[in-house]
């Protein structure tokens, strides 16, 4: 499978909407450098869910930095309609080129981070995520992002720390609420609080997920030594 299908096939249309740190991020583009979303409405598609205010929106949001040059802006846009265009590489060559010359920005760590998590690179996934963290600590959808890194390299307690943490700064955001309920269903065995994380991720989702109410169906119902799979949402 080629590295763009990869990319479209982990649902990634819309990654980190910020190239300071702001942003939309989800198995989509984290999109901008500033203020809000680009690459199509990366705010919702940051896999947030659609129960979070217009007011946590806007924390997310944060103003432009200043600093940031319109030739910046312009190429950090041009990597977002690259990714959106289903060219991953072009736009993953992007990304690092600007970390290299713009290393204070938060957003082009954040769309790498997730872009090589997405194909397999975990080492390298967790290292720009965790980059994007430092730069943008009060960025709750970087460290959901980190958390599913984390998670995948086997890293439990520090993807606990991850969502737990994104949560605190926006108790509306719906995706750590979801992943952190996969981490105590599947790894911690821990049915209880999954159910209630899992619970609250539903409140927090008007329009309902499915897969999400058959998993609370199955922690009410489980019998012993039955296999479970769970997908975690950027």
């Amino acid at each position: 499978m080629r590295f763009a299908d990869r990319i479209r096939r982990c649902g990634l249309a819309a990654l980190c909407a910020a190239v300071c740190g702001c942003a939309s991020v989800a198995p989509k583009p984290v999109a901008q450098p500033a203020a809000g979303p680009t690459a199509g409405s990366a705010a919702t598609a940051a896999g947030r869910g659609g129960g979070a205010s217009a007011e946590a929106a806007a924390r997310r949001q944060k103003e432009t930095p200043t600093g940031i040059t319109a030739a910046v802006q312009q190429q950090f846009d041009d990597a977002i309609e690259q990714l959106n265009a289903g060219r991953a590489e072009e736009a993953a060559r992007a990304f690092l080129a600007l970390t290299r010359t713009n290393a204070e920005l938060g957003g082009p760590h954040a769309n790498l981070g997730i872009i090589y998590r997405q194909t397999g690179k975990q080492a390298e996934a967790v290292a720009e995520l965790e980059q994007a963290v430092r730069l943008n600590p009060q960025q709750p959808v970087f460290l959901n992002q980190l958390g599913i890194a984390y998670r995948q390299q086997g890293q439990f307690a520090k993807a606990r720390e991850a969502y737990e943490k994104a949560i605190e700064l926006d108790p509306s955001y719906s995706a750590p609420y979801l992943n952190l309920g996969i981490l105590f269903d599947l790894y911690f065995w821990d049915s209880k609080r999954a159910l209630e994380l899992y619970d609250r991720y539903l409140a927090l989702t008007p329009g309902g997920d499915d897969k999400v109410v058959k998993w609370v169906a199955d922690i009410k119902n489980r019998q012993q030594g039955g296999k479970l799979s769970r997908q975690e949402q950027p």
